[in-house]
């Protein structure tokens, strides 16, 4: 299907009355012809990968109150904006949203580069983001494309070819539609189509404003694009957690993972390494950090990450102040588990742990 260069402006302008009249109102988002506050797109699209909308409200919302500006999360504690960040998963955002925070206040007064390019040099910032803010916060001609606008542009075009393979497709004719005026509206038009009328299943065709050009409903396949390939199954991984209580105080042992990795410089009951074998074995038990009596806890914890699926199972023991004192970690009550920064695993295994007090 290829569209004339009247039928782009028709499209680009239909799309944009549409979004004047029924554009989602989001904390983050300015009203149409509003300056918007590249601090606030920023935040919002960093928080928004692989995260819904409505989970980022209130997380958004509270991390604004705490700090206004991109200099204010500059001059943030790194362990404070984990512990901010806790429940939106994918830590790495965390970190990297603190190091590009610090990079904007000291190498840029303050003020985030108005250009994709520019965007493209801050830390945590790729090609996605880099070209949502430019768009959105600075109304660079730039064509972003995230799960929604996949959705509407391959049922536009009805284009079979499953994800991922049609991705550069996609973004290709997406950036071809992409209107000179309003980029940034247009673009979170788009976003809002996908979100309310043209959704993954059962979309609102009767009252889409690009029904009479959609190749999907004309068709009648538009419920079933974007086509996706099967997904492998995710293979699974099993260790030991280590609940080590304190004999004279009951203070529990938590220790702060490495920096890089998954969950790197959150907090975490220790552990061993996880494997993809059947149960957890004597190499993992080595891993323990000091050498005692253990008592295996009933159950396992469960949780699922991207790429795997996770089986821990928590072994407890009880040590003296002395040897205690000799440990390296950090040792808190259980009320006191509240002011570390700990990633929902962990917080399953206390609450597993606990259970048997």
């Amino acid at each position: 299907m290829h569209f004339t260069t009247d039928d782009i402006a028709r499209l680009g302008q239909t799309m944009l009355e549409w979004y004047d009249r029924h554009h989602r109102t989001l904390p983050w988002r300015s009203e149409p012809g509003e300056t918007p506050n590249p601090y606030h797109v920023w935040l919002s699209e960093i928080m928004l990968q692989q995260t819904t909308v409505q989970t980022v409200g209130p997380y958004f919302a509270a991390f604004l109150k705490r700090w206004p500006t991109v200099t204010d999360l500059a001059s943030a504690e790194l362990d404070d904006v984990l512990h901010a960040w806790q429940g939106l998963g994918y830590y790495a955002r965390a970190r990297n949203l603190h190091k590009c925070a610090k990079v904007v206040a000291s190498d840029y007064a303050g003020i985030f580069p108005d250009t994709e390019e520019g965007l493209l040099k801050l830390p945590g910032i790729g090609p996605y983001t880099a070209c949502a803010v430019a768009a959105i916060a600075f109304n660079r001609h730039a064509s972003p494309v995230d799960g929604n606008i996949e959705r509407v542009i391959s049922r536009l075009f009805a284009l079979e070819t499953p994800l991922p393979d049609v991705k550069p497709e996609i973004k290709e004719k997406s950036a071809a539609l992409t209107p000179a005026n309003r980029p940034g509206d247009y673009a979170q038009a788009l976003m809002d189509l996908g979100a309310t009328v043209c959704t993954p299943r059962n979309p609102a065709c009767g009252i889409c404003p690009w029904q009479a050009d959609c190749e999907g409903r004309k068709s009648g396949i538009a419920p079933d694009l974007p086509k996706k390939r099967k997904k492998e199954a995710k293979p699974t991984r099993v260790g030991y957690a280590f609940w080590i209580r304190r004999e004279d105080d009951g203070r529990i042992l938590i220790r702060r993972r490495p920096e890089t990795g998954l969950l790197g410089g959150l907090y975490e009951v220790p552990g061993s390494d996880w494997r993809a074998i059947e149960t957890p074995d004597d190499v993992m038990l080595s891993e323990a950090p000091i050498s005692a009596k253990w008592s295996e806890l009933d159950g396992t914890v469960g949780h699922t990450f991207t790429h795997f699926h996770l089986n821990v199972s928590v072994l407890a023991t009880t040590v003296p102040a002395d040897q205690a004192d000799r440990m390296n970690g950090s040792w808190t009550t259980i009320d006191g588990l509240a002011d570390f920064a700990l990633p929902t695993i962990m917080k399953k295994i206390v609450r597993h742990a606990l259970k048997y007090r």
